[in-house]
């Protein structure tokens, strides 16, 4: 579900389509349900839904469907049935704005509804600081009667910590029968999703509920705090990703790594590094501190980035090292080429992008600019502030110097400094 308002982000963009680490929000919810194996999916849209439809416009395994006016979550619902006429089995129902629902969390809910033979089965959570969420109601045996709004709650109601996130596996044809018994007589005139449950226990069907193993996955997205909330938890797991797969993040805190990104073993990353996706980092690599990869970085096994660097569709090679200072932009550098402190290249002129090569065990002195496109061969050197310039290349083996940087000559002998 992703038709809402957004009116809490004051943005002109459709709030699911805000990033969270380098991926926008729906993508993350969506790509969970790809991989617990479900095929199909039905998003449902409203307030700016050109804007989402066209961010997904390749996408081959979703059904558009759109809620207009936007009166509650189960008028989406009904809003969806006319395209799932022919669809008969469970139906798995998931909020549009909460990034942090893993794909083992969905395959979880989902086994356990068909294991159970329920009408409905969602998720729980018991949150320190219960929010917004509606407040799970149960009997004193402890079975589940129902769900409550914040809105609908007594106070004894909203102080059960117990929550549901509005992650559902519903047998479809039971919800059908249920939906158009559900009423909008209620404090914000809207048609709840979670009176489906109630009038489902009512008929005496099964309804079960299952805790969610990560409480973080019930957070929301719903304004800009919401955000950075999220984004810092998204980061969090990325990263207990990379350090259980023998990566050193030698500051967890101040370590900013997105989404596709790989990273081999026995790298270490220091302080303050930005690895922005997609990149490829090898094997007993370097990071910074204070690098920023940005995307289309890759980096072979043993290559340096240190303090300072930024690189931008870069590949550097085997044991390149680029310790200070420098920014390597659409390039290509070849295996233990040296990139001196305050290299740059120069890959623009305000109207495209040009690209630079630098050759197998090549030396750039500090300060060389390359004025792209240009090259500079295998083992060749330039000398420190030499600038490189487009159309000029460095030769393998030669040394260049000067601005613009020329082939240095030999020095001559000077005869009557061996004259007897």
């Amino acid at each position: 579900m992703a038709a809402g308002m957004s009116t809490r982000m004051r943005t002109e963009r459709n709030k699911v389509l805000h990033e969270v680490c380098g991926k926008g929000i729906l993508a993350w919810v969506l790509d969970a349900c790809r991989q617990a194996g479900i095929a199909e999916q039905t998003v449902i849209v409203g307030a700016m839904r050109d804007q989402v439809m066209d961010a997904f416009a390749d996408a081959q395994d979703i059904t558009w469907v759109v809620q207009e006016p936007q009166q509650g979550t189960a008028h989406a619902v009904m809003a969806a049935e006319a395209s799932l006429s022919d669809f008969e089995g469970d139906l798995v129902i998931l909020v549009g704005d909460a990034p942090l629902i893993r794909p083992e969390t969905v395959r979880t809910l989902l086994q356990t509804h068909r294991a159970e033979g329920a009408a409905v089965t969602l998720l729980t959570a018991i949150l320190d600081d219960p929010k917004w969420f509606g407040r799970i109601l149960r009997d004193d045996q402890g079975n589940l009667q129902g769900i409550i709004e914040v809105k609908e709650a007594t106070p004894a109601q909203l102080k059960i910590r117990e929550v549901n996130p509005s992650y559902y596996a519903y047998d479809w044809p039971a919800l059908k029968k249920v939906l158009p018994r559900i009423s909008n007589d209620n404090a914000k005139g809207e048609y709840y999703l979670t009176d489906a449950v109630g009038l489902l226990i009512e008929a005496g069907s099964k309804a079960v509920a299952v805790p969610v193993a990560e409480p973080d996955e019930c957070e929301a997205v719903n304004g800009r705090e919401d955000l950075a909330r999220v984004t810092r938890l998204m980061r969090q797991r990325i990263n207990r990703t990379h350090m259980a797969a023998g990566v050193t993040l030698e500051d967890p805190a101040t370590t900013y790594i997105e989404h596709d990104v790989e990273i081999g073993q026995d790298t270490v990353i220091g302080p303050c590094t930005v690895v922005r996706g997609p990149s490829r980092i090898g094997r007993n690599c370097r990071l910074g501190p204070m690098a920023h990869l940005r995307p289309g970085t890759v980096l072979e096994d043993g290559a340096e980035v240190g303090a300072f660097v930024e690189t931008k569709n870069a590949h550097l090679g085997a044991e390149v090292i680029a310790r200070h200072l420098s920014y390597l932009g659409d390039c290509r550098v070849g295996p233990r080429a040296n990139i001196g402190c305050g290299t740059i290249t120069a890959n623009s002129d305000r109207h495209q992008k040009y690209h630079t090569d630098v050759g197998a065990d090549a030396f750039l002195g500090a300060g060389t600019i390359l004025v792209a496109p240009t090259s500079v061969g295998d083992g060749a050197q330039t000398g420190a502030g030499s600038v490189v310039t487009k159309g000029r290349p460095v030769p393998p083996g030669q040394t260049y110097a000067g601005v613009p940087a020329k082939p240095l000559e030999p020095q001559k002998q000077n005869d009557g400094e061996n004259a007897e």
